[in-house]
């Protein structure tokens, strides 16, 4: 594709004297802006594909992949057995969620309870994996089971007692007062997320039903099935079934939240193309100079019977280069980086006393990272591309060079 003097040439190019200092300072920071460019891109769309896999990953640990609550109609008990016997390949279990606040001295903290039968809580895989103090054995009428962040916030443990207010109340000889409960922590749960530690609380099912003054015909179902991704599937059915009940998959619920995930994803990668496009056009500039810097010299080799070509592809091949090489070094720096994400976010928040990537900000405990093939295929193509782009335009300018003018002038 390239020849001996073709090679040659370009080698000389990327070796400039020292009276073109000016040259390599543009070379270098070409190559900078651009190896910067792809591994920035790289690392904002591993933290973002994993930010997004791990809230995926936490949510559908945390809540059903079916909601099905009352609309013009209960839920029978015959509607709940027909279910149960129809997709046995499933866990249905039933809840209803109340809003509470937990008083503990002079604190008042607002928490949502969630009512969940306690003969299938031992189905439920997110009760066996994010359990880290107490037994479940012991969740019974009378107890209750918090978040981490809220046991932590509140300064309880496994066995403490809390009072309870309920949004319900009950009538006195001084009238309406608010209704209040004594429970007993029975366990706590860490399910990673921060804001669902810190304010979600479960109650027995029948706990939440006394504690709401509410009955059976306002409890809801929640729907856990193996494949989360074919919770649609499954809602479509179940809603044909009854059209007067409300039934939500997961990605109903959390439509907006991954919506506004993707449009964040989409300008944060537009935004740092424009890295990459103004590394480019230093190398635009660079092979301009170069080549006005150059021009005697082209001139001689036009003369010596040089062919246009050649000399167009030597140049070519100059800017090329750079924007190759910056390409491969940039995935290689954004890779290892994406890697050792965690590593490094602990490392500068101990060194700089920094606290990155905030837990109640951010809902996760650390830092994620995918590294993702595409996304690695897809920027440096882009990149690539930009840096022919870039390449190509200059060195079509030694095509104007005319030996005769040229050496004439010099």
């Amino acid at each position: 594709m390239f020849n001996t003097v073709e090679k040659l040439i370009t080698t000389r190019n990327l070796r400039p004297k020292k009276k073109e200092g000016f040259l390599k300072v543009i070379s270098i920071f070409s190559f900078l802006g651009i190896m910067l460019g792809v591994a920035t891109l790289i690392i904002v769309m591993s933290v973002m594909n994993g930010f997004k896999t791990e809230l995926t990953n936490k949510i559908l640990g945390f809540n059903s992949h079916i909601t099905i609550k009352p609309y013009s109609d209960s839920i029978s008990d015959k509607f709940y057995s027909n279910l149960k016997e129809e997709y046995k390949d499933i866990k249905i279990i039933k809840t209803y969620n109340g809003e509470a606040v937990i008083m503990m001295q002079d604190t008042a903290k607002g928490v949502l309870i969630r009512g969940i039968d306690s003969n299938n809580i031992n189905q439920l895989d997110f009760f066996q994996k994010n359990i880290i103090d107490g037994d479940l054995n012991n969740f019974t009428d009378g107890t209750i089971i918090l978040g981490k962040q809220l046991a932590i916030e509140l300064g309880v443990v496994v066995g403490d007692r809390i009072n309870i207010m309920s949004s319900s109340s009950m009538t006195t000889l001084f009238g309406a007062v608010p209704k209040q409960s004594n429970y007993k922590i029975a366990a706590v749960f860490s399910s990673g997320l921060y804001e669902f530690d810190k304010n979600i609380a479960f109650f027995n099912l029948e706990e939440s039903l006394s504690f709401f003054e509410k009955t059976t015909e306002e409890i809801n179902l929640e729907i856990f099935i193996k494949n989360p991704l074919n919770a649609n599937k499954y809602k479509d059915e179940i809603q044909a079934k009854n059209s007067n009940l409300y039934v939500n998959s997961w990605s109903d619920i959390n439509k907006s939240f991954f919506s506004a995930l993707k449009v964040e994803r989409n300008v944060m990668f537009l935004i740092l193309t424009l890295i990459i496009i103004v590394a480019a056009f230093n190398i635009i500039s660079g092979l301009t100079i170069l080549i006005k810097n150059k021009t005697k010299e082209i001139a001689i080799l036009k003369s010596l019977g040089l062919s246009k070509k050649s000399i167009i592809k030597s140049y070519f091949l100059t800017g090329f280069l750079i924007g190759f090489l910056a390409t491969i070094f940039g995935v290689i720096f954004g890779v290892i980086f994406s890697i050792y994400i965690e590593e490094i976010r602990q490392f500068l928040s101990l060194v700089f006393n920094l606290q990155i990537f905030p837990e109640d900000v951010y809902f996760l405990n650390e830092m994620p990272s995918e590294i993702s093939i595409s996304s690695i295929l897809t920027i440096s193509a882009f990149s690539i591309f930009i840096t022919i782009l870039a390449s190509l335009f200059p060195s079509l300018a030694v095509v104007k060079i005319e030996p005769i003018k040229a050496l004439k002038y010099e």
